[in-house]
């Protein structure tokens, strides 16, 4: 059982009388949903619906714990104290030791982002009984299951929560309350305006984060995260199934690619049969 310390990860615990209302009112996820045992995918977005923070959020004693870039906490710490006004809660840093641990069950929180596979989260204490292996090992790993975390792999205020699939692993509720910037996101998913998506991406050989992703002379997007010659990238759906219905090479910096939609997501190419996965 592998697992690895997560030296860039850091926590905040949003804790009192207050907590979960508070939370509830601001973020993209649907605390109703979150049980004891997990750790699911959460972001606080601008008035314009953009990802400011995204984080994972788990229960604890009178509270919330909240798993953020470590670069992020002070800001996030400061953003929702400026919502606080006259709320029951403490936000205050928690400096235990973030670990990720992968391929067999525990007694640590399930890591809800990868679905399918056996990934949970372990704050404070290494898991026991189990081999360390670098904070590389658990990188490659989420960057090959397609998922994107602000900071590592992409700058705030540029994101929507479609384009990062936050919409499709349960980190965005259209069902509950008003949170900051649903308007916008909501508007998105009724009217179907999702142009941007994250793709997996494959190649024969090494790929570099930052690589223009093309077919021909037509940009399509950006390769936002790579390990090898794997990696994922943000790219317009509609300009990729016009180049693949073309036949035209996708490449980014000119190296050759395969694009697959996440197995776990459930969106497809405007002009591919509903619930096909394969790009290229």
């Amino acid at each position: 059982m592998p697992y690895a310390r997560l030296p860039a990860r850091a926590l905040l615990r949003v804790t009192g009388a207050d907590a979960e209302t508070f939370l509830q009112t601001l973020v993209t996820a649907d605390l109703d949903r979150l049980q004891q045992g997990e750790a699911r995918p959460a972001a606080l977005l601008s008035p314009q619906g953009k990802i400011l923070f995204d984080f994972l959020l788990s229960r604890c004693e009178d509270g919330f714990r909240v798993d953020v870039a470590r670069e992020a906490r002070a800001d996030l710490q400061k953003r929702l104290t400026l919502y606080k006004l006259r709320a029951k809660v403490t936000i205050a840093p928690d400096e235990e030791a973030v670990f990720a641990v992968w391929d067999e069950d525990g007694p640590w929180l399930a890591d809800r982002r990868f679905v399918g596979e056996r990934v949970g989260r372990q704050y404070g204490d290494a898991p026991a009984g189990g081999e360390e292996a670098g904070a590389e090992a658990f990188e490659a790993r989420r960057v090959r299951a397609g998922i994107a975390e602000a900071v590592s792999d992409f700058p705030p205020a540029e994101m929507f929560p479609h384009d990062v699939l936050l919409d499709q692993n349960g980190g965005v509720s259209f069902r509950k309350g008003c949170f900051v910037g649903q308007e916008v996101v909501s508007r998105m998913q009724h009217r179907g305006t999702a142009r941007r998506r994250l793709v997996l991406v494959s190649a024969e050989r090494h790929l570099t984060p930052g690589a223009v992703v093309s077919a021909g002379a037509r940009t399509l997007g950006t390769l936002l995260a790579a390990t090898g010659a794997d990696g994922f990238a943000l790219v317009r759906i509609d300009r990729l199934a016009e180049a693949l219905s073309a036949g035209e090479t996708i490449a980014a910096d000119g190296v050759p690619l395969t694009a697959t939609i996440p197995p776990w997501a459930g969106y497809a190419l405007p002009t591919e049969a509903e619930g096909s996965d394969a790009l290229a």
